[in-house]
């Protein structure tokens, strides 16, 4: 089922409304009919910048290099709370990406795959724990060098459409030197989706004098 969000005007949307007319003293039908299509015009930018990747995105990045170990690169997704690392260069620019799927992997873990639900992967970690040894080797040696990149200045909703099609569960966003700037996963969109059906909930009490 498709959620229907109606932009809500501010004041500061009718103020601009007024300022592109260039009056605010006789105002006609008529005029309030084009100051509210005009106020719409300009919430509808603001919206649609309030959902650029650039404002949304996880910032700043912790990186790694190719020759960092897969101890250290575990060590830092654990302590940051993150499941994935994108690998610069010496020159700062993206080579790859490194995710905590390849580091189980790495040592013995089956990781979550299709025909695996999360429990199934879950379980497998728990149960092999007594044979893991810290994963060996550098980061270039597993990461993904492949990698699907996304602008600062695209929506949320290509970004969507990018990790569908390719089937990721986060995506970096670089900038005209492909240097990493951000992420966006897909809690970021959920995060995202709730708080407009948050916001449209507030809306609908206001109207309704609850």
């Amino acid at each position: 089922m498709r959620i229907r969000h109606s932009t809500r005007l501010t004041k500061e949307d009718f103020d601009h409304a007024l300022t592109d007319m260039g009056t605010y003293i006789d105002v006609t039908v008529d005029d309030l009919m084009e100051i509210s299509n005009r106020a719409r015009i300009h919430a509808n930018i603001r919206e649609k910048e309030s959902l650029l990747v650039g404002r949304l995105m996880t910032s700043p990045l912790h990186t790694v290099r190719p020759d960092t170990t897969l101890s250290a690169a575990a060590h830092a997704m654990v302590t940051m709370r993150i499941s994935g690392l994108p690998v610069v260069d010496q020159d700062k620019k993206l080579a790859g990406i490194i995710t905590e799927a390849d580091l189980l992997r790495a040592i013995g873990v089956p990781s979550h795959q299709p025909t695996h639900n999360l429990w199934q992967t879950l379980e497998a970690m728990f149960t092999h724990h007594a044979l893991i040894q810290s994963p060996e080797g550098n980061v270039a040696s597993l990461m993904t060098r492949d990698i699907v990149t996304i602008r600062p200045e695209h929506t949320l909703h290509e970004a969507l459409g990018v990790m569908k099609r390719n089937r990721i569960k986060r995506i970096i966003v670089s900038n005209d030197d492909s240097e990493p700037v951000g992420m966006i996963t897909r809690s970021d969109l959920v995060r995202v989706f709730f708080d407009r059906i948050r916001a449209n909930d507030t809306d609908h009490t206001t109207l309704n004098g609850n």
